[in-house]
């Protein structure tokens, strides 16, 4: 699948912001101290360590907000493979500017190609086996956006982006609306007819209440089910319904669930708890 960039409108504000909280009010005192005024420099991105690219975007942006004539030569695109020493991008342009924006460009690039190095793993570690890798909600406030596109850059899709995405019904959902016949029928009054909805079960005696009303649900995510019962699970479901996996989801364990048969498996530390790849900048001209 073709790996689409986000809009400039969506990344720019996040990158603003994110410059605007190292700035504070007094801008770079130590690079305004330290080198004259017009000072040009040449710097080069480069991978620390193996792992896959995400969020190259996003970073060289902080660069030319900051300097909007430096000049820039990307080397490896979202979604490549890095080997330690690897050039990502070369920039050249205002000594000033380049040391500023780095701690920026590169909080976010480390980041992202964390979550996507991270799911490039679960994606390998599954091998053939019919099924998506998926994150979720967990994701930091502000960055959803950027972290969902890191899933992508890795291999993986992604789940709903926001509560108006889709309908799913959760165990809180569930004990509030006084169970789930009255939770499925209700989300179904509501729903339009392009509006999906899914709901989270938490043993095979709710899965089979969920099957009485398999003409209003479209998928149906599996918590936290030990492996003998996801196969079960998709036996019963029998390509009725998507069926989704999630709860406790680790890289020593996403081959096994993938075997079971699931369509999705989601998991939240892909977001939450993915490792930062390690990248740096480096001066190379002065």
């Amino acid at each position: 699948m073709t790996l689409v960039p986000l809009p400039a409108l969506m990344i720019e504000p996040l990158v603003r912001a994110a410059l605007l909280e190292d700035l504070g009010l007094g801008g770079d005192i130590t690079s305004d101290a330290t080198i004259p005024p017009g000072t040009l420099a040449a710097a080069s991105l480069v991978a620390r360590e193996a792992g896959v690219l995400a969020g190259l975007d996003a970073a060289l942006l902080a660069f030319h907000l900051l300097d909007p004539e430096v000049s820039i030569r990307v080397e490896k695109r979202d979604g490549d493979a890095l080997a330690p020493g690897t050039a990502i991008a070369l920039i050249s342009g205002d000594a000033r500017a380049i040391l500023s924006a780095e701690r920026t460009a590169l909080n976010l690039l480390c980041h992202l190609s964390g979550i996507a190095t991270a799911t490039a793993a679960f994606v390998s570690a599954i091998g053939d086996a019919a099924c998506t890798i998926a994150e979720t909600r967990k994701t930091t406030p502000g960055l959803r956006a950027l972290e969902k596109y890191a899933i992508r850059a890795g291999g993986g899709a992604n789940h709903r982006f926001r509560l108006d995405d889709a309908i799913l019904i959760k165990d809180n959902h569930i004990a509030v609306a006084g169970g789930i016949g009255p939770a499925i029928d209700a989300a179904a009054a509501r729903a339009g007819h392009l509006m999906n909805i899914q709901i989270e079960v938490d043993t095979l005696a709710q899965l089979d209440e969920v099957l009485e009303r398999v003409g209003l649900v479209g998928a149906v995510l599996l918590d936290n089910f030990a492996l003998d019962d996801l196969r079960e699970a998709v036996r019963r479901v029998d390509g009725r319904l998507i069926v989704e996996a999630s709860g406790g989801v680790r890289l020593e364990t996403v081959a096994a669930i993938a075997a079971t048969g699931v369509d999705v498996i989601s998991s939240g530390a892909l977001t939450h708890s993915a490792r930062a790849l390690d990248i740096g900048l480096d001066i190379t001209t002065g």
